[in-house]
């Protein structure tokens, strides 16, 4: 006898809130160099560590991790919004304002992570790239794909481009370990000058995350928005030939150029290739992040349903742990608390967010429980429904 169809859907979406959750520990494993390290971003290994360990584990974070991990989570926050569109239509209410105050809500709250935890923030990029899909989700499937194809296609030959003019215009070499020194002063210092450190950080990370992930991530949006329209997750034996292609092809064209990335990242390259090799990844990792999905979803709902179990309570209320694994970094790392940054081994530095992550799942499974809601998709929640919703599992 076939188990009926609500209950087959309801098992689907936990396959989502899985995946949602499996997208949080790669997302906090690629974040915590940032917290962990002064010589982030500097296109130099930090010299303190450079044991072929080390070298190994910053090399496999690049390549498995590193630009694949915010894209499943945009894909996934595309596949929710079709969710909530249609849930709209079904009950016969106005989307566009509810959706509109739900972003204007993820904004606010993304812009007080940005400034007091992490100047790598996602959310008020999400926010602003939500609002460009709100006003494209009206338009056919065909459409939203050429749209996530040219975005992608061109936000690569924008990247490579500055690669051939950093090879034809060589700047100056920059003195790495003056500015890594500096961020390290700012970031392990007072309370206070961790907020200054963090708002110089802002200044600078800004205009580089909305060239370098908005067009990426509202690409991946619509990707996840044709998914859902499709229903896809509720409907993997329908879909099984795509995941294959997916699977086959995503790791076929993504796989070389993720290794690429996490060769430079071990093993530095002039500036010209690093930009190279950034539009190759930037062209190939939305492939990559799509053939995870077409694993993992899958998987999630044969052999795999014991892990998938344990990964959606986390996938169901990640903006909180988002924000939480924000919050335990910097009382990690930074002058908030420990202080930690550049005295880590990655080795290290990855055991700890294995550790955090742990603790997160059991957390999450505990606090649902309880309460229907994660405590800031609570609050997310009132700001989307102008009301505030009740926290008690009697909410369902």
């Amino acid at each position: 006898m076939h188990p009926p169809v609500s209950a087959v859907r309801a098992a689907r979406i936990e396959h989502l809130d899985a995946l949602r959750g499996l997208a949080l520990l790669g997302i906090a494993l690629v974040n915590v160099g940032v917290f962990a390290s002064p010589w982030w971003g500097l296109g130099v290994p930090d010299p303190a560590f450079s044991a072929p360990l080390d070298r190994i584990v910053a090399a496999l974070v690049a390549t498995l991790f590193e630009m694949k991990f915010y894209l499943l989570f945009s894909f996934l926050f595309g596949y929710s919004f079709s969710l909530q569109q249609a849930a709209a239509a079904r009950a016969g209410q106005a989307f566009a304002p509810r959706m509109g105050r739900r972003l204007l809500g993820l904004w606010l709250i993304g812009a007080l992570h940005a400034a007091l935890l992490f100047h790598g923030d996602i959310l008020t990029t999400y926010a602003l790239m939500g609002a460009l899909l709100l006003g494209l989700s009206r338009a056919g499937e065909t459409a939203q794909l050429r749209i996530a194809h040219g975005l992608i296609v061109a936000t690569a030959l924008a990247w490579a481009a500055l690669g051939a003019l950093a090879w034809l215009q060589p700047a100056p070499a920059a003195d790495a370990a003056a500015q890594a020194q500096a961020v390290l002063r700012g970031f392990t210092g007072a309370p206070a000058g961790v907020l200054a450190a963090r708002a110089d950080a802002l200044t600078s990370a800004w205009p580089i995350l909305l060239a370098l992930q908005a067009p990426c991530a509202l690409a991946m949006f619509l990707y996840g928005h044709a998914a859902g329209r499709r229903s896809l997750a509720a409907r993997l034996d329908d879909y099984r030939p795509l995941l294959r292609r997916l699977r086959r092809v995503g790791f076929a064209v993504g796989l070389p150029a993720a290794l690429a990335l996490g060769t430079i990242e071990a093993w530095p390259a002039s500036e010209p290739v690093q930009l190279w090799v950034l539009a190759l990844s930037l062209l190939t990792a939305p492939l990559l992040s799509l053939a995870y999905a077409a694993l993992a979803l899958p998987w999630f709902a044969g052999g795999g349903a014991r892990i998938a179990d344990r990964l959606a309570p986390a996938g169901r209320m990640a903006l909180s742990n988002y924000l939480l694994q924000s919050a335990a970094m910097a009382l990690l790392f930074t002058g908030y608390g420990l202080g930690w940054m550049g005295r880590i081994s990655p080795a290290t530095t990855l055991a700890i967010v294995l550790t955090l992550f742990a603790a997160q799942l059991w957390l999450s499974r505990a606090w649902l429980r309880r309460f229907a809601y994660g405590p800031v998709e609570w609050l997310l929640r009132a700001a989307t429904i102008g009301a505030w919703p009740r926290m008690g599992k009697a909410a369902y």
